[in-house]
């Protein structure tokens, strides 16, 4: 029996639910193939990087949904939609990136639409809904940390988590909020081994009059994907990015420097500690090789007991 790649149930002889091809649009009733191999992917990536309005050194695609030809078309302006393939240097990174997001949703996190289609090859992509576009193609302000620093993507590291939480203080509407939700993003991320949070990785949006943090995006566990990782934090906290403790992330971090108080840090750590099982869940039934399930486990569990102390 299949297992739908948009919502993880079994979908019997179909390679989507029906609730999975529905959240992309009420009209699809079936999704065909996205009709590039991987190798055409990535080639497509590269070819078309200075046309598109999104960059990275992770190969990605600008495309929209056509619900009437029920596929999904490459588009260099407009797209609503952002596709990663598979990657020749990092093993399976869509699927590594399409669990990250559905655990960091499991906590709270606001995530996009996301999910992952299968390819003419057979290969399964990722894609996720770009949030800031808006029907008849309006846009949405969004800005990342890095064009709010003044910081470029050559230098987009070389930052604290202190200055990002600036940045939070000086822009937006209601910045105390927005440190409660960055505290939990970065204690998910030092939980499931993303070290690669940049400032390019945060953003600003602003929604109904206010400048809140964005919904997340770029969430996933490198540490069990680079060959020799050596660092647990993208930006310095403290002075460091690695060997981080429960003292520096909680009474430094969240204390100190995000000015939260003791009982909403508890609370916080709370809602994520009961989410461990669902954690394991959805990697049970993620698409990820028994392999990287193991490594990922491995990984989560030395992190939690690190941080937890059980």
């Amino acid at each position: 029996m299949n297992r739908c790649p948009i919502t993880y149930e079994p979908c019997g002889e179909r390679r989507y639910s029906e609730r999975g091809l529905k959240l992309l649009s009420p009209k699809l009733k079936d999704l065909h193939d996205f009709p590039y191999n991987k190798s055409e992917q990535l080639k497509e990536a590269v070819a078309r990087a200075t046309k598109m309005s999104i960059q990275g050194v992770q190969p990605k695609l600008s495309a929209r949904l056509n619900a009437v030809a029920e596929i999904f078309e490459i588009a260099d302006q407009g797209g609503t939609f952002i596709i990663k393939p598979q990657n020749d240097l990092y093993e399976e990174l869509p699927e590594n990136e399409d669990v990250t997001m559905r655990m960091a949703a499991a906590i709270g996190i606001e995530t996009p639409l996301h999910g992952m289609l299968y390819s003419k090859d057979g290969s399964r992509s990722y894609f996720i809904k770009r949030f800031d576009r808006l029907p008849k193609k309006r846009k949405v302000a969004v800005e990342d940390f890095a064009q709010l620093t003044g910081a470029t993507r050559e230098t987009k590291y070389s930052s604290s988590m202190e200055k990002v939480a600036a940045v939070i203080d000086q822009f937006c509407t209601f910045p105390l909020l927005e440190k409660e939700r960055f505290f939990r993003w970065t204690v998910f991320n030092f939980l499931t081994g993303n070290e690669d949070m940049h400032l390019k990785n945060f953003s600003l949006i602003r929604r109904n009059d206010k400048v809140e943090i964005s919904p997340a995006y770029d969430l996933l566990n490198t540490t069990i994907v680079l060959p020799k990782p050596q660092e647990e934090l993208a930006l310095t906290l403290a002075g460091k990015k690695s060997k981080m403790t429960r003292e520096n992330l909680v009474d430094y971090f969240g204390k100190e420097r995000l000015g939260l108080a003791a009982i909403r840090i508890e609370k916080i750590l709370l809602e994520i500690k009961s989410q461990k099982e669902s954690w394991n869940e959805l990697l049970d039934k993620s698409f990820l090789s028994d392999e990287m399930k193991t490594k990922y486990k491995e990984l989560l569990n030395q992190r939690w007991m690190r941080f937890f102390k059980d």
